[in-house]
């Protein structure tokens, strides 16, 4: 059950690695930030679409990096659009928390359905020196909200 779950989570990887979804460059964005991981050279930039009452309307990004760096963008436009700031900012915490290996508990207030599409980068854990190509997208993602222009992983 174990090999069959983690052969799952490798499918999602390859497939949001080799087809990221959110790929763009979008006209109506009102927040970007540049994130940079210098160590293995991928960058992207996270374009985001906040709107008066704080709900994340719109995420995409663009750049180029690692299958798992481009996977983890492309898992995180999914799972922003459609929240509030702060709702993006908890999925954000959980997920680093997740890579890092820092909790092995579902944080409260997050759906089911986001705890699974998230735990599917959960295994980078066990490479510390990947936790940094996973979590490029979060930071720069909390960057862009928090009105920064750059952020590195460094």
């Amino acid at each position: 059950m174990l090999d069959e779950l983690r052969e799952l989570y490798q499918e999602i990887i390859l497939d949001h690695g080799r087809h990221p979804r959110n790929r763009r460059h979008p006209d109506d964005f009102n927040r970007e930030a540049l994130g940079k991981n210098p160590l293995c050279g991928d960058a992207l930039v996270v374009y985001v679409k906040v709107d008066g009452d704080g709900l994340v309307q719109d995420c995409a990004f663009m750049g180029e990096g690692c299958a798992i760096s481009m996977a983890s963008a492309s898992l995180m436009t999914e799972l922003v659009r459609g929240k509030t700031v702060p709702e993006a900012e908890a999925l954000m915490g959980a997920f680093h928390d997740l890579a890092t290996g820092e909790a092995d508990a579902a944080p409260d207030g997050l759906s089911e359905d986001d705890l699974d599409r998230l735990a599917a980068l959960s295994g980078v854990r066990q490479f510390p020196i990947r936790v940094k190509c996973a979590t490029l997208a979060w930071h720069t993602l909390h960057a862009a909200i928090e009105g920064k222009e750059t952020v590195s992983t460094e």
